[in-house]
């Protein structure tokens, strides 16, 4: 199994950016497909990017397209969110996640198989 930890979140202004990073360990990280979701406190957890196993693909919703940008470095066992024009309603735990490589990296718009723990991220207007 592939063990996910995130790091990088923070508490910023609105308008500013963070990166989050997420570091693979257990597997090679060119084994999965790799995805960041985010979940604020009484919402249901939301996806927010993915990318494939290759990073020659990428995807993310409407609400986050043109400011939040996916990323990997399978040198490095390492994914990483590039968030820029951030908004309040951004505030959220952020969680990496993963599935195998096997499977169409677009299915985790839905679920993952592995989690990380989460890293809040917190905009202040």
């Amino acid at each position: 199994q592939v063990q996910l930890v995130e790091s990088g979140g923070g508490t910023v202004q609105a308008g500013g950016s963070l990166r989050l990073s997420c570091a693979a360990s257990g597997r090679t990280l060119s084994n999965y497909n790799m995805g960041w979701f985010r979940q604020a406190p009484g919402k249901e957890r939301e996806f927010v990017a993915a990318i494939s196993w290759s990073g020659s693909r990428t995807t993310s919703p409407g609400s986050v397209k043109g400011r939040f940008t996916i990323s990997r470095d399978n040198a490095r066992n390492t994914v990483s969110l590039q968030m820029n024009s951030l908004k309040p309603e951004d505030t959220a735990v952020y969680y990496c996640a993963a599935n195998s490589a096997y499977f169409d990296y677009l299915n985790l718009r839905q679920t993952a198989d592995y989690w990380g723990q989460g890293t809040q991220v917190t905009v202040s207007s």
